[in-house]
């Protein structure tokens, strides 16, 4: 079990950095097919839904969701969760992305203790 425990978080933190690293790159929120097809392979690895699934949950759903998982992989989840919906809404603008993005990128926030100036610029860049 804690094997699982393991490898869930270690996907999950793979994940969010794949996201962080195309945040970081010069394309403009589209993904080519090739890593479509991680992004959706990761999607259903780390919450066993697709994205469209996933977004078409309540904020506080989802919240409740990851809050059923174990205590020490909250802040992760956060994290990733934040940079999904932050990318996704650079791909297709969107008021309910933006707004998921900004909550959990702000649960990460205050949950880890960490200041990141480049979530908080994205968090900014939301607001605006």
């Amino acid at each position: 079990m804690i094997h699982d425990k393991d490898y869930i978080i270690r996907i999950v933190k793979q994940f969010s950095e794949m996201l962080a690293t195309l945040l970081l790159g010069k394309n403009e929120g589209t993904l080519p097919e090739e890593q479509q097809n991680v992004f959706e392979t990761n999607m259903n690895d780390t919450f066993k839904m697709s994205f469209e699934d996933l977004a078409s949950q309540s904020t506080d759903s989802i919240i409740a969701m990851i809050d059923a998982k174990d205590k020490a992989h909250h802040i992760p989840y956060y994290e990733l969760l934040g940079h999904i919906f932050y990318f996704k809404n650079k791909e297709n603008p969107n008021p309910d992305f933006a707004q998921k993005a900004k909550t959990f990128y702000e649960i990460y926030l205050q949950r880890s203790g960490i200041f990141s100036l480049p979530i908080v610029n994205r968090i900014g860049e939301l607001k605006s």
